[in-house]
């Protein structure tokens, strides 16, 4: 009868051993796709969502001071007032 217990205690033990090199393997097999793919998407010059929202919000800043500067200028034009001509020097 104490064999019996040995050889489930045996098997008990190589399944957990077995289930546990088939994680390790799982968790190695994601990584490197992981890692393949970011070595994809690096290559091909994408940006991240933070780099994005980085550049986006700069140019939503640059079109607001773009438009305050326009306004500006606009109300500098118009105080302008015209400026005469200078007849042109006969030869």
């Amino acid at each position: 009868m104490q064999d019996k217990n040995r050889f489930f205690d045996d098997v008990s033990s190589m399944m957990t051993n077995a289930m546990g090199v088939a994680q390790g393997a799982k968790d190695e097999a994601e990584n490197a796709m992981k890692s393949w793919v970011d070595r994809w998407l690096a290559d091909r010059d994408f940006v991240t969502r933070e780099e994005f929202d980085a550049v986006k919000a700069m140019a939503v800043k640059a079109r607001e001071e773009n438009a305050k500067l326009s306004a500006r200028l606009d109300v500098l034009e118009a105080k302008k007032k015209p400026v005469a001509k200078k007849p042109a020097a006969k030869k």
